[in-house]
């Protein structure tokens, strides 16, 4: 792949092909089901070895940029290139590049973990002596070496999820691309998962791309594009999002009603306030001082009060407008997940 490529011309942008240092480039990305838009011009770069996060509520449009990045669907404008292969003109060259761990389960639960990765091997054009030892390098570098010849359905779903990185990883791709992993999973076997992504980009040097709407998987990426309704609304590293904040986050319960006191407390303050249900948002530099001057001012009006330090939620809430989660979309959460945000919720943390 030559460094520097000249550029092209689609649909009346001038676009140009990334150069070596960029992994995967997502360049005014469209795609439209119907009257439906999914993405909205997206565009942003993966560098080499990097862990790089899409972060995003149900329907922000994160999943359809994953498939059209795993050649699974073609956009309806602009481009997807990863290591330099477009994957609307070029998707074999481009899937030569990538490994591919899908949010659904791909493994074959009565198969053993070496039969399906023997079969995987298959695929990429794997064959005897190279494939059986690229079979025991992978499994040991998973831990699961000594369950081998062990049955896949009777793995915990932690290591259900190894062998689907062992799958994604077995011809030695440059990129891996990841659609929620850790779905299902309890918290020990996300914190392995995570765990195992950070090796494989400081050893193996290998760039990951990992759709989440989880806030605290969120937090381990080097940089994160975080999307809603199809837009981009937010691009950098945790810590470069949330210093845009400023200040402190106070949440105030309204006793009544929470426009009317946001409203009183825009006048009397002069702070910028955003109502969120029954609460009133405001960013405030020294909240702890702030709090007490607003309780005063308006007796009775308050019902409960929370200061804390800027999230990735409020950068959300920041560009948006409007909270990660809403009733609807939070229905589409499992179980298990459910439960961490009520633990978060009650720790303090995001929801």
């Amino acid at each position: 792949m030559a460094s520097k490529v000249s550029p092209v011309i689609d649909s009346g942008a001038e676009i140009t092909v990334p150069s070596v240092a960029s992994v995967i480039s997502v360049q005014n990305l469209v795609h439209r089901y119907e009257t439906r838009t999914a993405l909205n011009g997206v565009s942003f770069d993966v560098r080499a070895a990097e862990l790089f996060g899409l972060l995003g509520p149900n329907g922000s449009g994160k999943t359809t940029l994953f498939r059209i990045l795993s050649t699974l669907m073609i956009p309806t404008g602009g481009r997807a290139l990863v290591m330099g292969f477009d994957a609307a003109q070029d998707p074999a060259s481009l899937r030569r590049q990538i490994g591919v761990v899908f949010q659904a389960q791909s493994v074959d639960p009565k198969l053993t973990a070496y039969e399906n990765l023997w079969h995987q091997g298959h695929l990429y054009g794997l064959r005897g002596s190279a494939l059986k030892t690229r079979v025991h390098e992978i499994l040991t570098r998973v831990g699961l070496a000594d369950r081998a010849k062990e049955r896949v359905e009777t793995f915990s779903g932690g290591m259900q999820r190894r062998i689907e990185l062992a799958k994604g990883l077995l011809h030695h791709p440059a990129v891996l691309l990841l659609d929620e992993p850790t779905t299902g999973l309890d918290p020990g076997a996300r914190r392995d998962l995570w765990q195992y992504l950070q090796i494989l980009r400081d050893e193996e040097h290998v760039s990951v791309l990992v759709t989440t709407h989880l806030m605290e998987e969120a937090e381990r990426c080097d940089r994160l594009a975080i999307m809603n309704e199809g837009n981009l609304v937010a691009l950098g590293t945790p810590a470069e999002l949330k210093s845009e904040i400023g200040g402190d986050v106070i949440l105030l319960d309204a006793a009544r009603d929470a426009g009317v006191l946001a409203e009183h407390i825009r006048a009397q303050f002069h702070v910028t306030t955003t109502v969120l249900g029954n609460q009133v948002r405001i960013e405030q530099e020294a909240g702890h001082r702030f709090v007490p001057d607003v309780v005063e001012a308006f007796p009775g009006e308050i019902q409960a009060i929370s200061v804390s330090k800027p999230a990735l939620e409020d950068v959300f809430i920041h560009r948006t407008g409007h909270k990660f989660w809403s009733e609807a979309n939070e229905s589409d959460l499992t179980a298990s997940e459910k439960k961490d945000k009520k633990k978060k919720k009650k720790r303090g943390g995001q929801s």
